[in-house]
């Protein structure tokens, strides 16, 4: 019977690093370059079939190295997401609920794995997120007096916030600084294409009425309008992705490094980010390894922000700590036999370092939501269902306004009320992702998903169970 179900480690993404660990590397240790962008959903970019993007450089990229074309990360938003990237635990299990905790000083994470084995680090560009955020002089001097902030400790060379006029000069000075003789695992930080999105962010930029309107927004004006200005910013990330390989180039340092470009998570805009749908967790995930990975090569495994920092781990050698709950998927890059995921898990908590606590206060400034998802179904667990929804960030376009007007008036698509305007929402969501990809249509409780959503539903208890979630369990009927 299903309810006496026990699922294996793998079944719930808890596979350590995998015998890949325990295989043997090449001798000379690859280098490590893992660039994020922010606020990035999949599919845009020209190499995911975009085909209005202009990302030429991103896609020159991909044709070099592995497409990822299902990957995600482990929370909607940008602390959580990047805590579950370098440390191979949910964000739960790292302690980190409250989106301006830092990474507590006992959870390490990939660069203190690869200090072992030689690697020179350092984290460059914008704000990595993981030292916490200091609303006021309080909260920083309450931190530092409990050694708290801990990311010079934990790499080589440290860049806390540099805008993108300073990339280039960031990248020089890491490279200068990194002795010749040792490896280095190197993170770099975009800004873009994170919200507030710039008009005029590039000398053409796009023409709304181009852009292939994702089918979980609304096709109005406004809705294109921002929609060109965030395809701007990504053009305009495009270029400065080309800046960070112009620099291996030059060091001489492409043949033996392996690039990892990802999107941090989901866009600013409704079911993108602070959402559990697929907009806020799909992301972007390109890696380029000469000589290892096959050249224009892609996958459909299912991959979670957990797997990044293990997988990268076993490249070189490296021992997580047992704690880790990522999966390497290192013989999949190598073009071996992988057994991948079956699911993987992501939780939405709080956003930005501070939450009202008033009545009318919004889903996009905090919200309790977890969600488990398989190659075809999700479910989405809603513990403050009473929170009216609302974008994270960008609440305050004009195409969001032009939603509620519709809303109000009773002319937004009965498809679009469900999903943002009913009130209170449902505790759960589940959604058939082949018959409903845009996941507007909420089947749970529906006899013919019964088993499905009963599966779901005990992988997403065992996992908060053993992840020590502090979420009240969701019932198993």
């Amino acid at each position: 019977m299903l309810m006496n179900r026990t699922f294996t480690r793998r079944q719930l993404g808890l596979g350590l690093a995998s015998s890949a660990l325990a295989q043997p590397v090449a001798s000379r240790r690859p280098n490590i370059l893992l660039i994020l962008s922010d606020d990035h959903s999949y599919p845009h970019l020209g190499c995911y079939g975009d085909p209005v993007l202009r990302t030429p450089n991103i896609d020159r990229f991909a044709s070099e190295g592995m497409r990822f074309d299902r990957a995600f990360t482990s929370a909607p938003n940008c602390v959580p997401s990047r805590v579950s990237m370098l440390t191979g635990r949910s964000p739960i299990a790292a302690r980190v609920g409250r989106f301006n905790s830092p990474l507590p000083p006992d959870v390490s994470c990939l660069p203190e794995w690869l200090r072992p084995l030689g690697y020179y680090s350092g984290i460059c560009r914008r704000t990595f997120h993981l030292d916490g955020t200091h609303p006021g002089p309080v909260t920083r001097q309450i931190m530092e007096r409990h050694g708290m902030i801990t990311f010079d400790r934990r790499v080589d060379y440290l860049d806390r916030d540099s805008p993108r006029t300073e990339t280039k000069k960031r990248l020089q000075e890491f490279f200068d600084r990194r002795p010749s003789d040792r490896p280095f695992f190197l993170w770099v930080n975009f800004h873009d294409p994170h919200y507030p999105w710039d008009r005029n962010a590039i000398s053409t930029p796009h023409d709304p009425s181009t852009i292939p309107v994702p089918k979980y927004l609304p096709d109005i004006p406004s809705v294109r309008e921002a929609l060109a200005r965030h395809y701007d910013e990504i053009t305009r990330m495009d270029e400065e992705f080309s800046w960070v390989l112009d620099a291996l180039n030059q060091r001489r340092l492409a043949e033996n490094t392996i690039v990892v470009f990802m999107g941090d998570n989901g866009l600013a805009f409704p079911s993108g980010k602070g959402s559990l749908h697929d907009p806020g967790l799909h992301v972007p995930l390109i890696i380029r390894w000469p000589g290892v990975v096959k050249p224009g090569s892609s996958t459909s495994e299912l991959i979670s922000g957990e797997d990044i920092s293990v997988t990268l781990a076993a490249a070189a050698g490296a021992y997580p700590p047992k704690e880790v709950t990522g999966r390497s998927f290192l013989p999949l890059l190598r073009g071996e036999r992988y057994e991948g995921q079956q699911y993987i898990f992501a939780e939405r908590g709080q956003h930005g370092a501070r939450a009202s606590f008033r009545e009318d206060t919004l889903a996009n400034a905090w919200d309790l939501s977890r969600c488990v998802r398989s190659q075809r179904f999700k479910l989405i667990y809603n513990c403050t269902p009473w929170m009216k929804y609302a974008p994270v960030n960008s609440e305050k376009e004009p195409y969001w306004a032009d939603m509620v007007q519709a809303h109000r008036s009773d002319t937004l698509a009965v498809a679009f009320e469900r999903t943002y305007f009913q009130h209170p929402r449902p505790i759960f969501e589940f959604y058939d992702l082949d018959k409903d990809p845009a996941e507007l249509h909420n089947v749970a409780g529906k006899p013919e998903y019964a088993e499905p959503q009963k599966e779901l539903t005990l992988a997403l208890v065992e996992r908060m169970i053993v992840n020590y979630d502090f979420l009240p369990l969701p019932e198993i009927v």
